[in-house]
């Protein structure tokens, strides 16, 4: 029979990571990390432009064309893939554009996934979560579907990301569904885990100003919120998949649904700080699968990079970022 140290010690050695000495400073580590050098970087995409409920931005999302120039313009970026809002059945133009785009990005090399938006309906949402997925893996995720390599997947499964808003859906049952695809999806939650924090394999952060909420100023512009969500996953929820957050700024003027809520840009800085948050809670060589910007082209709440980061000049202008990595590169080297 083994005595207590013996076993202690087997234990330790069957354990993914050991056991840390007492008093040791080594920080928990990922279970589900990038595949490469550093995490994967997405972008939220609206598909809803040239409808009339929405403002007016130049360009309709049902061009070919601007869809080809766009996703040109993420790749030399360093984005992979963009993360398109998709309501179902709810949304018919933006499921078309939702089409469009796969397609193309197939064409182009590029990849897309899904961010479903949850109804905020109290009746009937599970019924109607249940009823979109069906419908989305049938027409998107089928390998019978035009287009469907193109779609972002993770240690070969699709990831799927979720918007919640009413919170009226039994995502245990949802799950239960998804669990019946072949592969199965991996969905991803908004924020920290919450009531139904096993049906989901991961979370992802969002645009917050932090516990101290909206300033008038935008000087609240997230650091304490993701320093929380990142702190929170590494040592609560490691065994999760981790989608870190960045942002430009916020102000959601435009939109018809604006509170007057706003983040200031500050001078790019914003964007800079956000983007390589990470990099101080979870050790460099254990990076997270991805980085989610919010968002590429939501010019209603102020977050669009697609044109560019504010920058300090005089008026609205912006300045274009040459890479992704050349953000990443300027900040490790000033550690």
């Amino acid at each position: 029979m083994l005595n207590f140290a013996s076993t202690a010690l087997l234990l330790c050695l069957l354990l993914p990571h050991g056991c840390s000495a007492p008093g040791s400073s080594q920080p928990p580590r990922l279970t589900h990390k990038a595949t490469g050098p550093s995490p994967e970087i997405l972008a939220v995409y609206e598909a809803w432009f040239g409808h009339p409920k929405h403002i007016s931005i130049g360009y309709s999302s049902q061009d070919p064309t601007e869809i080809e120039s766009q996703i040109q313009k993420a790749k030399a970026m360093g984005i992979s893939a963009f993360v398109v809002d998709w309501y179902g059945d709810r949304e018919p133009f933006i499921d078309h554009n939702y089409a469009l785009m796969q397609t193309i990005a197939a064409k182009k090399k590029f990849q897309v996934a899904m961010m479903y938006d949850e109804t905020d309906h109290e009746d009937g949402a599970t019924d109607e979560a249940i009823a979109d997925f069906t419908m989305f893996h049938d027409t998107y995720l089928s390998t019978k579907v035009s287009g469907h390599q193109a779609y972002l997947t993770y240690e070969g499964r699709p990831v799927i990301f979720i918007f919640p808003k009413g919170g009226h859906t039994d995502w245990n049952k949802v799950r239960a569904l998804v669990n019946t695809w072949n592969p199965q999806p991996l969905l991803i939650d908004e924020n920290l885990p919450g009531k139904y924090a096993e049906a989901f394999d991961g979370f992802y952060a969002w645009v917050n100003p932090g516990n101290k909420g909206w300033a008038a100023d935008g000087g609240n512009w997230g650091e304490q919120y993701l320093n929380e969500f990142y702190q929170t996953m590494l040592s609560k929820y490691s065994d999760k998949i981790v989608v870190g957050g960045a942002w430009a700024t916020f102000d959601d003027s435009k939109a018809s649904w604006g509170l007057n809520r706003h983040i200031s840009a500050r001078c790019g800085q914003t964007f800079t700080d956000t983007f390589n948050l990470w990099r101080k809670d979870i050790p460099a060589d254990d990076p997270p699968p991805f980085i989610m910007l919010d968002t590429w082209n939501d010019h209603e709440e102020g977050t669009a990079i697609e044109d560019g980061i504010p920058s300090c000049g005089s008026g609205d202008q912006k300045q274009m970022l040459p890479s992704l990595n050349a953000v990443s590169t300027t900040v490790q080297n000033k550690q």
